[in-house]
């Protein structure tokens, strides 16, 4: 049985007394491993618990006292909140780490105890949880603001361990990285994304052209190093585990490591971008990369002065982000919504949407009646090729 450990203590509780008290408390939850030692803030430094987690073989956690009070105990205290500013320290510990709390409180001279049952696992600490949600919500794909500085090598050797531990099929590894920092080389790639992104402008209606004349699409020449991230597709040989059904699973390995990567220098406070503007078979030209690998991504990296709250293509009005509900499907693709919610179909959503547009009219795809004049059109396409219905 995982279990989860939770103590409070005044500051030197002897290391003898945490062990006793602790030893009880396991023994009345019937014995286990204890995987987590988890305390408030602060208590970690305390040489009592430090040798306490070495002689359990369990994980020292904290957490902070705001967490620890939104937890409901079955024993608060008034005197530990007036001490710890919670009233509950062991109880409260334990729970936060997610754990189901099968030994409430026991008190020594000096301490608290508590011991939970994990079903699973264990996870991270809750302040560990936080901090890998927010690298998640902050990795931005930058194109402006980059500074001039260099990256020192165990920063760049950290970020690209980080990219090589990515997962891929069989074990396969397919991907490379090419650390790019001639000024000549680097000239040559950003001519040729200048090209494309005059081919693409050209493309657009006039105002959407407009739009796209205020993006940036590239840093290539405004940061110190670039990086291209290539595929190896016979890497393995021809019986890589979990290939032989879907080889796109070798491109989808080198798609994860590049995330990775990118992911890992936003922790460093590096920014990336990823310049898609170019065909991959001219910019191989250009780093004359052997005829079997493929360049999947091309990354421009560097430090930058900020981290935008919010991605440039929706701080332009470029974009949207669609919201999470409708790309979470219940059961059969269509019956759309969140966890724990009553899914809706897309036409639902639609009609919602179109209500709230002023009276709009949905269609799904059998067309629509006659209605007043001015009123709008909301097309839904479900299933088949978009480009089917393009200038309906």
């Amino acid at each position: 049985m995982n279990l989860v450990v939770g103590v409070g203590l005044r500051a030197g509780t002897s290391y003898r007394e945490l062990r006793e008290l602790v030893g009880a408390a396991v023994a009345d939850a019937g014995g286990g491993r204890v995987r987590i030692l988890i305390t408030v803030d602060g208590r970690e430094t305390e040489p009592g618990v430090q040798r306490l987690a070495a002689f359990l073989g369990a994980e020292l956690q904290t957490v902070a006292p705001a967490e620890l009070r939104r937890q409901s105990v079955p024993s608060p205290s008034e005197q530990v909140e007036r001490l710890a500013g919670t009233p509950s320290v062991a109880e409260a510990a334990v729970l936060s780490a997610g754990a189901e709390l099968v030994v409430t409180k026991r008190t020594s001279a000096q301490a608290t105890a508590a011991v939970g049952r994990l079903a699973s696992a264990p996870g991270y600490a809750p302040g560990e949880r936080q901090v890998v949600h927010r690298v998640l919500a902050e990795r931005r794909d930058v194109r402006r603001g980059f500074v001039d500085l260099p990256i020192p090598d165990d920063v760049l050797t950290r970020v690209l361990e980080s990219a090589h531990r990515a997962p891929s099929v069989g074990l396969s590894q397919p991907w490379d990285f090419l650390l790019i920092r001639e000024i000549a080389t680097r000239r040559k790639i950003h001519d040729l994304a200048a090209a494309q992104r005059d081919a693409f402008a050209a493309s657009l209606p006039e105002e959407r052209r407009k739009q796209f004349d205020g993006l940036k699409i590239e840093a290539i020449l405004d940061t110190p190093l670039n990086i291209a991230v290539t595929c190896d597709a016979g890497r393995g040989g021809r019986h890589v585990l979990g290939r032989h059904a879907d080889p796109r699973t070798t491109w989808f390995s080198v798609a994860i490591a590049i995330q990775n990567l990118w992911l890992a220098a936003r922790a460093e406070g590096l920014g990336v971008g990823w310049v898609s503007f170019f065909e991959p078979g001219e910019v191989a030209a250009v780093l004359d990369l052997p005829a079997h690998i493929e360049l999947v991504g091309y990354l421009c990296i560097g430090y930058v002065d900020e981290f935008a709250p919010a991605p440039e293509l929706v701080r332009s009005g470029w974009a949207a982000r669609r919201p999470l509900s409708w790309a979470v499907h219940q059961e059969s693709w269509g019956r759309r919504g969140l966890p724990g919610a009553e899914p809706t179909s897309i036409t639902q959503d639609a009609e919602r949407a179109a209500a709230k547009a002023g009276g709009a009219v949905v269609d799904t795809g059998g067309g629509v009646a006659p209605g007043p004049v001015g009123r709008q059109v909301v097309r839904v396409v479900i299933g088949g090729d978009p480009a089917d219905y393009l200038g309906r």
